[in-house]
């Protein structure tokens, strides 16, 4: 958002609440006008479109969860060797591809409806900030030891488990922690 004025960053702001608030179905150029107070052609002076505010709010999104995982990388790579106890049931996996799936679960289920608007449709990877999203694939990347097919399929994991939980597809009863660690392990393998 660096590169944006700062009635810009205002405006994504304001869009990103209203995305927040309601869902991305909610986020139109008089709601958001009406939202900031304005008129909706005064929005026009600093994006050419609603696209142009979509593709900000999801980089901004974008930004938040390679902050997120970053500081899960880093938060792993200062923790002492996990050691279990001999012959200690280890219920929660404890590596670096763990430590990345609950940050990234935790940052979609904080901000679902950003993280709708940012999956759930092309990415506009033109109009993102150079190097964003290579930057928030990164840590996964490093958990894969730089395998790219490994670090799509964990990703790919995460995001429809991630998925289906915000839209409520799993049963009431369902152990979604207990699904992310056989998922998990299952990757890890």
């Amino acid at each position: 958002m660096s590169r944006l004025t700062p009635r810009g960053r205002e405006i994504v702001l304001a869009a990103r609440a209203l995305v927040e608030e309601s869902g991305p179905a909610a986020l139109t150029m008089r709601a958001l006008a009406d939202h900031l107070g304005i008129k909706a052609p005064s929005l026009y002076k600093h994006f050419p479109d609603k696209a142009a505010v979509e593709a900000e709010v999801i980089a901004l999104g974008l930004l938040e969860t390679a902050e997120a995982l970053e500081a899960a990388e880093e938060r792993f790579a200062r923790s002492a060797p996990f050691v279990p106890e001999p012959g200690a049931a280890v219920d929660e996996p404890r590596t670096l591809l763990a430590a990345l799936a609950r940050a990234y679960r935790a940052d979609a289920l904080a901000h679902p409806h950003v993280y709708l608007l940012a999956t759930e449709r092309p990415l506009p990877r033109h109009a993102l900030p150079e190097g964003l999203e290579a930057r928030a694939a990164m840590p996964l990347m490093r958990a894969c030891d730089y395998d790219v097919d490994r670090a799509r399929a964990v990703w790919a994991f995460a995001h429809g488990m991630v998925s289906l939980e915000i839209h409520g597809r799993f049963p009431d009863d369902a152990d979604l922690a207990a699904t992310w660690r056989a998922g998990v392990r299952t990757l890890e393998r």
